[in-house]
Formats: C-alpha cells, sequence, structure tokens
C-alpha cells in the first residue's frame, strides 16, 4: 500500500471528527484500495475508518488486522457467530466517539468523492443526515439491468408509504448523520437485513432532518454482489418491524408467513402423488414429509438466518423440527376437536388448532431448534 496512507504520529492527539463504517464481507480484494480513496478525499480532516467484518473467509478481517498495526487511521472489529449489514453498522458507529458517523459499502461502488460534501453539510446546517442519493437530479444507477432498477423502485415505493417517507432515495447504504441522531434512534433499531438507513428513519423519535446529495453508482471493483432473494425478504421483515413489531415479532411472522406456504406445497404433493396413483395414506404422509422439511429449509435460510444451522447441525435440527411439529399437529387437532365438541363451528374449532399449532410450532423450534446455548 502507498505511504500516502500513512498520518503525522502527532495526528493521533487529535480528536476524531469523522468515523467512516464499512460492513465487510469476502471484500479482501477491495479495502486497500478503498483506504487510498478514503485518505485522497479526505485530507485535513481527522478521521477514522472502521470495518466491521463479519468473519470472512476469504481473510479480509487478517488483511485489515495487518493494516491496522501499519495504519493508525485503520480499526478492524471481527464478528464470529453473527452477521448482516445493519448490524455491523450499528456495532461500528458504536464503537467511535466521533460526532459524525459516515456508511459506506466495502466494493467501491458508493462515491467517496461525496464525504466532504456530506461533512460539509453537518458542519455548517443544521441537517441531521446526508444521504448519497442516485435518484435526485444529478445522481444516476450507472448500468443497472432493468430488472434491478424495477426492483429497486418497488421497494423504494414500499418504504416510502409503509414508512411515511419521503425521501427519494430510501435504500441508499450511503450516508453520514450526526451522533446525537443515532443515539436517539439506537434503541429503537431492528438491524434486520441490508437497509440501516431505512431502519434509522424509522427508528428516530423525531423526524430527521434530511438532505440528499446526488452521487453516481459505479460498478463493483471485485468480488461478487451480496444480493440475493434472502436480501428481500429481509427488507420485507424489516418492514414488517417497523409496522407491527410492537405487537408482532418479524420471526413469527415470517414462521408462519412459511407455514402457510407449506400449506400449498402439501396440497401440491398430495394431489401430485395421488395423481401418479399413489393410494392416499402414502400420498398423505409424502405430502407432510416434503411440507415440513422444505418448511424446516426455508426457516433455517430465511426466518433464522442470522443463526443458520449448517452441515450435520442442520441434519439434527431438522429432526428436533420434525418432531416439535409432529408434537405441534397432536395440539393443533386436539384444541380444534375440543373447541368442535363444545359447540364450536367447523370454522372456529379449525383456526383455533391452527393458531394453537402454529405457536407451538413457533416457540418449540426456536428453543429446540435454533436457539444457541449462552456461553460461560
Amino acid at each position: 500500500m502507498s505511504d500516502a496512507l500513512m498520518i503525522d504520529a502527532d495526528s493521533n492527539a487529535l480528536l476524531v471528527e469523522l468515523a467512516v463504517v464499512i460492513p465487510t464481507f469476502n471484500e479482501i480484494d477491495n479495502v486497500e484500495e478503498l483506504l487510498r480513496r478514503l485518505e485522497r478525499v479526505l485530507q485535513g480532516v481527522a478521521f477514522e475508518v472502521i470495518f466491521v467484518d463479519d468473519d470472512s473467509p476469504d481473510g479480509t478481517a487478517e488483511r485489515l488486522q495487518a493494516l491496522s498495526r501499519r495504519f493508525p487511521r485503520v480499526r478492524c472489529l471481527r464478528r464470529v457467530g453473527r452477521r448482516g449489514l445493519s448490524s455491523a453498522c450499528v456495532e461500528g458507529m458504536l464503537a467511535s466517539g466521533a460526532p459524525f458517523l459516515a456508511v459506506m459499502d466495502a466494493d467501491l461502488q458508493h462515491d467517496e468523492a461525496l464525504l466532504p460534501s456530506m461533512l460539509g453539510v453537518l458542519r455548517d446546517e443544521p441537517i441531521d443526515i446526508v444521504v448519497g442519493s442516485r435518484f435526485v437530479e444529478g445522481g444516476a444507477v450507472g448500468d443497472w439491468q432493468s430488472s434491478r432498477q424495477s426492483i429497486s423502485a418497488v421497494a423504494t415505493r414500499l418504504s416510502q408509504r409503509v414508512l411515511g417517507l419521503t425521501l427519494a432515495d430510501p435504500m441508499s447504504g450511503f450516508f453520514m448523520i450526526r451522533r446525537e441522531a443515532f443515539e436517539a434512534a439506537v434503541y429503537r433499531l431492528s438491524s434486520i437485513g441490508f437497509k440501516i438507513l431505512v431502519d434509522l428513519l424509522a427508528s428516530s423519535p423525531t423526524p430527521l432532518r434530511v438532505r440528499e446529495l446526488p452521487y453516481v453508482f459505479r460498478n463493483r471493483l471485485a468480488g461478487e454482489s451480496k444480493l440475493d432473494n434472502r436480501v428481500a425478504w429481509d427488507y420485507l421483515m424489516l418492514l414488517a418491524d417497523k409496522t407491527i413489531g410492537r405487537f408482532v415479532s418479524p420471526r413469527f411472522v415470517s414462521f408462519a408467513a412459511i407455514g402457510a406456504s407449506g400449506v400449498l406445497v402439501h396440497l401440491a404433493v398430495l394431489r401430485l402423488v395421488l395423481g401418479l396413483g399413489g393410494d392416499f395414506v402414502f400420498a398423505q404422509s409424502s405430502a407432510v414429509m416434503v411440507a415440513m422439511v422444505g418448511n424446516f429449509l426455508l426457516n433455517n435460510a430465511l426466518t433464522y438466518r442470522d443463526q443458520r444451522l449448517r452441515g450435520w447441525a442442520m441434519l439434527a435440527g431438522l429432526l428436533k423440527f420434525m418432531v416439535a411439529c409432529g408434537l405441534g399437529a397432536v395440539a393443533n387437532i386436539g384444541v380444534a376437536s375440543y373447541v368442535h365438541g363444545d359447540s364450536g363451528g367447523w370454522l372456529l374449532s379449525g383456526l383455533a388448532g391452527i393458531i394453537i399449532g402454529t405457536f407451538w410450532n413457533y416457540f418449540a423450534t426456536a428453543y429446540l431448534v435454533w436457539l444457541r446455548p449462552k456461553r460461560a
């Protein structure tokens, strides 16, 4: 790395004015170049760079730790057993005492040259948060495919409508916030998924004063995008948490939604096996097994993404899941029969059984399958 990243020893005595928080996962080939660019655009600013790495298997944390020994501006927080961009950003911001906190990605798609302008706005104007925006005049999304633009537009409209936001680019992952605004919102944050900006805006006890500055979204320099279907699911769970989270856990919403989808899978498999000539008992048994395994896999990938089981632990978890849900089926039938025998109609009886069975399955599997024992 260039010696341009070195700072004078005396500068350690300066009050750090700005902390740039950068969550990382498998970004080993991007971090040095990003540091060079930050050093170039933030000359004259007392800043630190806090990388929060989710135990990247490619050695990102080790590279950052080596850099931190050479360059005092650089800090690396390595998280083991936890994952998620939003929660990483929160931990990074809490680890700094700087009055201004910036968040950006490590993939070089955010334009670091905008940081001085962001800082200038917060220094000179009564603004709480400055957002790097792709959707105000002068901003652009680069060479995104039309499908990604459409998905982004839908997600933007959802957050604007559900949360009452007027921001043009609430999905931005590039912003700078005053510490006092962050501290006021931190206890209400959901820290779900990738969209920390939406979480901050929705969690603030008072409306934040926002300014959007345009920038052009760039192509990733190296590595692979982390966007997948689970990111979209996390976003929906974030919106659910911000709207009904006071009453119902978003994990329960996810669990129940996956359970409802399992009913459709069950019916589809039942119809398929019967159509192939199987008898009803075999068809029903096959449908139960396929739906149960499907529900487990989806819950492991989505509902408990941050506690996802792998390898032999996943197989053991499946067996525990099947036992717990089998007991849930017994509870479902028992409650439904009791209500029906007490002069309840078939609809009320069936719903009562479903509700009890769903709650049993959720709490039993959460405890038996995905609850991690506390370390001594």
